[in-house]
């Protein structure tokens, strides 16, 4: 009976909507960098997102715009609470420099915004 309800469990957790890459990408796009108006998902600042919806977790490895940025910490673990709120009871978000971020990493859409405020892009 135990081990019924187990399974069951398992299954539905699997269902969640909130632990889709998708619902993962839409929190990202909530997180701004403070001093570029752009989300840190369209300033390409994740290079890599594993999720595994039965496990409950999630792995994130991201970067900021410059090493020694004073938000880099408050910013990674913004994006942990985030994921913890969405129902992940294990999060890993790992911070890099390898390779070094550039406006080349950039999604079309956070180009495009940037473009729009006046900046040269």
């Amino acid at each position: 009976m135990q081990e019924n309800r187990r399974e069951q469990q398992k299954a539905e957790v699997g269902r969640n909507p909130n632990l889709s890459k998708e619902a993962v990408i839409n929190v990202l796009k909530d997180v701004y960098d403070p001093e570029i108006p752009v989300n840190i998902w369209d300033l390409g600042l994740i290079y890599a997102l594993e999720i595994d919806p039965e496990k409950r977790s999630v792995y994130v490895l991201m970067t900021v715009t410059a090493p020694g940025c004073p938000v880099a910490e408050p910013l990674r673990v913004m994006v942990e609470d985030r994921l913890y709120a969405l129902g992940f009871t294990d999060v890993k978000v790992e911070l890099t420099f390898d390779p070094p971020w550039s406006i080349d990493r950039m999604t079309e859409e956070g180009k495009e915004t940037l473009r729009a405020l006046g900046y040269p892009i």
